[in-house]
């Protein structure tokens, strides 16, 4: 018989499943906080690049006008005609009759395919002078000028020269800019012209001497392919890739900051940004030149 002051016995079943454990209270919003975040990033990217934009347009529209007002520096704008122009013929001549000398090579090679080794001279000069020529001379000039021109006007602004000017009652934007821009869209196009004649005869040399074509009919097909049409819009081509060119040059350089490091950095940023605008620019006026 069982004691009645005794307390009951409690028996746990020791099979019975354990609770599964509540999760930890914080992570849903953690992960909340980590969408948030994302957004937050992404939101900040877009609005780094609109205000640079804008600041990008501000500048554009700063230079654009300077341009047409006085005072002028001749001399300044002189010297920039030199440096982009006659310096930048070696490596522009160099790129282009490679590029010609390429370019006849395997054109003649698929066109055998089809017996039409006779075309070779029509795609070398349609080729160069629509798009090869102004292509390769303005990311050639993008590397050599544009960097230079970042370089120079952003030591200029990290060494406080262009406050300088302005103490001095020089608007920085006439004397650093102005000049830089109009060289630039002056003398791309010559450029490009002297490229063409040069990536034409660099398809000749390749297509007379071994290709063995005759000379007097490779020249006589040059001719009459090509059109007025075809060297206006490479020479277009290469005005508006001046211009880009020196923009982003001057600008890159002149909101340079932070000593040498800055320097640099905007050097990059000049080259890089000048090159993709050449490339999208070059589309842009070839559907406007020739889309059907």
């Amino acid at each position: 018989m069982p004691d009645p002051t005794s307390s009951p016995t409690l028996t746990v079943d020791s099979a019975a499943p354990n609770p599964a454990p509540n999760p930890a209270p914080n992570e849903a919003s953690n992960e909340t906080l980590g969408r948030f975040n994302f957004l937050a990033v992404i939101g900040r990217i877009i609005l780094a690049f609109f205000q640079q934009v804008g600041r990008l347009s501000m500048f554009t529209a700063s230079a654009v006008s300077h341009c047409v007002r006085p005072p002028f520096f001749p001399r300044q704008l002189l010297g920039q005609m030199v440096e982009i122009g006659y310096y930048s013929l070696p490596v522009v001549g160099l790129t282009t009759i490679f590029s010609g000398m390429v370019l006849a090579l395997q054109s003649y090679t698929g066109f055998a395919r089809f017996s039409a080794e006779g075309a070779v001279a029509t795609v070398v000069v349609i080729s160069i002078t629509r798009e090869l020529g102004p292509v390769l001379a303005g990311l050639m000039v993008a590397g050599r000028v544009g960097a230079a021109m970042a370089a120079e006007v952003g030591t200029m602004r990290v060494t406080e020269q262009i406050d300088a000017l302005t103490t001095l009652s020089t608007n920085p934007m006439k004397y650093l800019v102005v000049p830089r821009l109009v060289a630039a869209c002056l003398m791309l196009p010559c450029l490009v012209l002297v490229g063409d004649v040069i990536g034409v005869y660099g398809g000749y040399l390749i297509g007379v001497n071994k290709l063995d074509f005759n000379a007097a009919s490779y020249i006589q097909n040059t001719w009459d392919y090509l059109e007025t049409l075809d060297v206006v819009s490479g020479l277009v081509k290469a005005a508006v890739f001046g211009f880009l060119i020196a923009l982003m040059g001057c600008y890159m350089g002149y909101n340079s900051r932070g000593g040498a490091q800055g320097v640099g950095v905007s050097v990059r940023n000049a080259v890089v940004s000048a090159s993709i605008l050449i490339l999208i620019s070059n589309y842009m006026i070839t559907e406007l030149f020739f889309a059907q």
